[in-house]
């Protein structure tokens, strides 16, 4: 159980004590700093410890977000300050030497103070504390409280105005408004979080967590895969609605998170690929339920899941590249930073880009009303449209910007890459001259060696042996576009073009496989083989994010890295017949997601029960 020690004298009828234990806290009483730093000593140093002053006057959710968010190894609100274990051993410094100084107001603080004219006491310990911190080169996380109210008064009169403040504002109506996101797409902000946040509060009063949530919300839209399924209108119109519902609760499990500041490492990353999860078995729900029809539209399906991942990439890519980057701007973001001003254009870029609650009601409300095969030709222009308007942008951003990437961005990317053995030995072999080559030069080897074995793989017959060739040749170009740091200013899309070009290949080698082979089931098969590796690069991204590293080298290596992959499937292709050809990418799907999901989820649980630090990721709408 947590620790809060109240420091000074208790203030009749403060409501601090009752108000701690409710947020969970063992309360313990010191007098002055010499006692709190012996109370602080006798707490085991792997529980959160609060210190608070006993003349603290403010809302309860201020308290919540100053002492309770697991996110931040320090942080502290006026009158009160925390620390996570991380930060058990700073606190406890800057205890000591508060405590050594004779109690006294630190200087810093007196000054900041006055030229605040705040009406909190500056002799309060934990805001000396947290001054130390401060001084220290500890970070202490200080929340934005916005209207809510958190003071030390400094005497009767300013205790019965900040008590008069308090009252004057909702405690719960903030903490509501505070757990829907600060940036969200307009179906999610319009039609969902209005009614998912009290469902987010009725969650967290019957003690369900985030992850029971994103839990349910992924049963829901594995039933509703398995209605489409089906392939009977009532199946495909209650498909649509479990889709919906599938959402709300999708929604409804960051809402509790953020009600309750239950975050995890664990939790962000079942957020995150559960929904691809979600999404892509959908996918297949759709195609399995229109082939019941007798209509083959799973080309459609792995199209879509193509497109959409490539999607993803590009995003996470882009991010990377720009993380820390120095003299970030460029004429074109400051464009966009003036249309944001205006209200309605945020609005229409956010639907234009159409973003995970616009994409999922259209999918819920056309496979309610029309066929899997619209469903799937609506979702393919509007990903299309949505990822040549993105990526368009980002490009113009980036020549047009004076950024210097950094290390860490260039690390991020080759690892997003996710190079195997083939492409590691072509770069080590082919360092010296690549330094040589244009700027350019890393984005547009992957591109043109993409679109060789791709368009190779589509202009042949399936058991030609040019796509392998091809395939080759494209590990070669793959190699050099990463044989030196990825520090361009396009170089951040090496690793979408290498997943267009490995995913498009398998792709048209199985479309060709059923068309050329007379052979049904070949694309079921590739689309299961594209979703197993597409979840390996999906982990890689989240990693990165947490800050985790990219995946064990031996990993990469046992599955083959992208070009590994591409080319094994072109030589397969010309080895085995269309009917052999299904079962051997059957048998790599089934081996490449074991061996994935096994580390994957050995390394999340290891790192969440290890006390990773907890996560969670506003970030873009997905």
């Amino acid at each position: 159980m947590p620790t809060a020690i109240l420091t000074g004298q208790p203030v009749p009828g403060s409501s601090i004590e009752s108000d701690l234990r409710s947020l969970g806290f063992d309360v313990r009483t010191a007098a002055d700093a010499a006692e709190t730093e012996a109370l602080l000593a006798r707490v085991p140093g792997g529980e959160r410890v609060a210190v608070v002053d006993a003349r603290f006057v403010g809302h309860p959710h201020a308290l919540r977000l100053g002492l309770t968010d697991p996110r931040f190894p320090l942080a502290a609100i006026p009158g009160a300050v925390a620390a996570q274990p991380g930060g058990r051993q700073a606190l406890t410094r800057a205890m000591a030497r508060e405590n050594s100084a004779g109690g006294g107001t630190c200087p810093e603080f007196a000054t900041a103070s006055r030229q605040a004219g705040a009406t909190t006491a500056v002799g309060s310990l934990p805001d000396r504390i947290a001054t130390a911190l401060d001084a220290g080169g500890d970070g202490v996380h200080r929340p934005e409280l916005g209207t809510l109210v958190a003071v030390v008064p400094e005497d009767p009169q300013a205790r019965n105005e900040a008590r008069q403040a308090v009252a004057a504002v909702d405690d719960e109506a903030v903490r509501l408004k505070s757990a829907v996101k600060a940036r969200d797409g307009f179906f999610t902000t319009f039609f969902i979080s209005p009614y998912s946040r009290y469902l987010a509060r009725w969650c967290a009063r019957r003690g369900l967590t985030p992850n029971q949530v994103t839990t349910a919300s992924l049963l829901t839209a594995l039933i509703a895969a398995g209605c489409a399924a089906t392939g009977t209108r009532g199946g495909f119109a209650a498909a649509g609605l479990l889709l919906l519902l599938s959402f709300v609760l999708d929604c409804t499990d960051g809402q509790l998170a953020r009600y309750s500041l239950q975050y995890s490492t664990l939790g962000a990353w079942l957020d995150a690929t559960f929904d691809r999860a979600k999404e892509y078995a959908y996918y297949a729900g759709l195609a399995l339920g229109a082939a019941r029809g007798g209509d083959d539209v799973w080309s459609l399906a792995l199209g879509a899941m193509v497109l959409q991942t490539c999607r993803h990439v590009v995003d996470f890519s882009f991010n990377e590249a720009n993380h820390d980057a120095t003299a970030n701007t460029s004429p074109t973001a400051a464009l966009s930073d003036k249309l944001d001003s205006v209200g309605w254009t945020v609005w229409v870029r956010r639907m234009i880009v159409l973003p995970i609650g616009e994409r999922w009601a259209m999918i819920a409300v056309l496979t309610a009303v029309t066929t899997p095969r619209i469903t799937f030709y609506a979702l393919l222009v509007g990903c299309a449209f949505a990822a040549a308007y993105t990526t368009a942008g980002r490009v113009l951003r980036s020549l047009t910007r004076k950024a210097r990437r950094t290390d860490r961005a260039a690390t991020a990317l080759a690892d997003l890459a996710d190079s195997g053995p083939l492409a590691q030995g072509f770069a080590a072999a082919l360092k010296r001259p690549a330094r040589r080559l244009p700027a350019l030069a890393p984005p547009a080897l992957a591109l043109l060696g993409g679109l060789a074995v791709t368009a190779t793989a589509a202009l042949t017959g399936f058991g030609s042996p040019w796509p392998a060739v091809a395939a080759l040749g494209y590990a070669l170009t793959s190699g050099l576009a990463v044989a030196r740091p990825l520090k361009g200013s396009l170089d951040w899309l090496v690793p979408p073009f290498l997943r267009a070009a490995e995913y498009g290949t398998v792709l048209l080698l199985a479309a060709k496989a059923e068309a050329d082979g007379a052979v049904n089931g070949v694309l079921p098969a590739a689309f299961g083989l594209v979703a197993a590796v597409a979840y390996h690069h999906y982990d890689t991204v989240y990693r990165i994010r947490g800050d985790a590293g990219a995946p064990p080298h031996w990993l990469v290596r046992a599955i083959g890295g992208h070009e590994g992959r591409t080319l094994l499937a072109a030589v397969l292709a010309v080895l085995l017949t269309a009917a052999q050809f299904k079962v051997a990418l059957t048998v790599l799907a089934v081996a490449v997601a074991l061996v994935v999901l096994v580390e994957s989820i050995r390394f999340w649980v290891a790192a969440h029960k290890g006390g990773a630090p907890a996560v969670h990721d506003e970030g873009e709408p997905a």
